[in-house]
């Protein structure tokens, strides 16, 4: 059987292609194990052709209750089950040891997502999980995202494939162009909902490089001054999906990406606190103001974000790894330093979470914490 949209309505598609690349030994082992069919791994649902069909794709409210909420603040659960949890720099990045998240108890679940919402990323080496396993734990904190064009794990919708040897058939890295995740971005900041939880396990990794970095985003509002936080706070910007598709009423003008509108400080609703929310490969422009203007304003937020080692984590992955990260405070970046010599491969799942929102009274981090400094105030 041919493959199919991800939506039944849509009926204008591309058929995708058939891959033929071979999976690394641990990324065949782990999946076979689960029950997973790899004679036609992975699975690409058809691609929708037209950008109307995928606007139209959970184009609309849906309710969302964000587990973090409803968390024991002091996260007695989790913590006491674990071994250690380290925090691994003072703003963001903690791991946790000696958990596996396929046994987590509701009470637990709560507490993670309260966890992530604090420290932006949460870290478990050592992780005996399946795919299967991966989208159920994903949905406890929302919707599973299902993307229209990506290669997915066969019979297990939602579950994506991370192969930067598969994406690199489409598109040739190299050195000085590594494309794809090799950038600071923040997934799917063009939905309606965008992400909340990303939950990426990596069963193979290179023995050297391919590490991932997070920046915080409550930290790069914060280092920006009070005078400044005013000019960009209520504000909103355009934000574009990372895949372009074409007008249906003007087929001949070229690809055109999903555009949504989104507030530039959004509030988490776990935490109440204000984080800063742009990225430079898909935060096109700020409303209302000249291209010029917003130019400037945003490649200043950008270099806030990405230039301040001191609100990052950089991660270094060990085979078996799961990372599970929070897409309202954070933007990521992963590295090709090991320019494709050696597999990477894993599965994520995004849970999708509320629409952004803004609230002028709204805490910084470092205000709820009781750590400003005299010049912040």
């Amino acid at each position: 059987m041919s493959p199919i949209a991800i939506d039944p309505a849509i009926k204008d598609v591309v058929q995708p292609k058939k891959d033929t690349l071979g999976l690394p030994e641990a990324a065949r082992n782990r999946l076979e194990k689960a029950g997973i069919d790899t004679s036609n791994y992975p699975y690409r649902p058809a691609k929708p052709l037209y950008l109307d069909d995928v606007y139209n794709v959970r184009n609309k409210e849906r309710p969302h209750v964000d587990p973090g909420s409803r968390a024991d603040p002091e996260k007695k659960a989790l913590f006491s089950a674990a071994e250690k949890v380290i925090d691994l720099t003072a703003h963001i990045g903690t791991e946790i040891v000696g958990l596996q998240l396929k046994d987590l108890t509701d009470q637990q679940k709560d507490e993670l997502g309260l966890l992530i919402a604090e420290r932006s990323v949460v870290f478990f080496r050592d992780q005996d999980i399946t795919p299967q396993q991966q989208k159920e734990l994903g949905e406890w904190y929302g919707e599973i995202e299902v993307h229209p064009q990506a290669a997915q794990v066969p019979g297990v919708p939602g579950v994506s494939v991370i192969w930067p040897a598969l994406q690199a058939t489409e598109m040739k890295a190299n050195f000085r162009n590594p494309g794809g995740a090799s950038r600071w971005h923040s997934d799917l900041v063009h939905e309606r909902q965008p992400a909340g939880v990303t939950h990426l396990h990596n069963d193979t990794v290179p023995t050297i490089g391919g590490d991932t970095l997070w920046a915080s985003g409550y930290a790069a509002y914060e280092k920006l001054s009070p005078e400044f936080r005013k000019i960009i706070d209520g504000r909103k910007a355009v934000y574009r999906s990372a895949h372009p598709y074409l007008d249906r009423e003007n087929p001949t003008a070229g690809p055109k990406f999903i555009e949504r509108t989104h507030p530039l400080v959004r509030v988490h609703p776990a935490t109440g606190w204000k984080a800063l929310w742009v990225n430079r490969a898909m935060t096109v422009r700020i409303e209302g103001l000249d291209k010029a203007e917003s130019d400037l304003i945003l490649g200043y937020l950008y270099d806030v974000y990405e230039k301040n080692v001191d609100i990052q984590v950089r991660f270094r992955w060990t085979p078996r790894t799961s990372a599970l990260w929070d897409n309202r405070i954070t933007i990521h970046n992963a590295s090709w330093d090991y320019e494709g010599n050696q597999p990477r491969h894993g599965t994520r799942v995004t849970s999708l979470a509320e629409k952004p929102f803004f609230k002028a009274d709204a805490p910084t981090r470092r205000q709820a914490l009781g750590r400003l400094g005299p010049d912040e105030l």
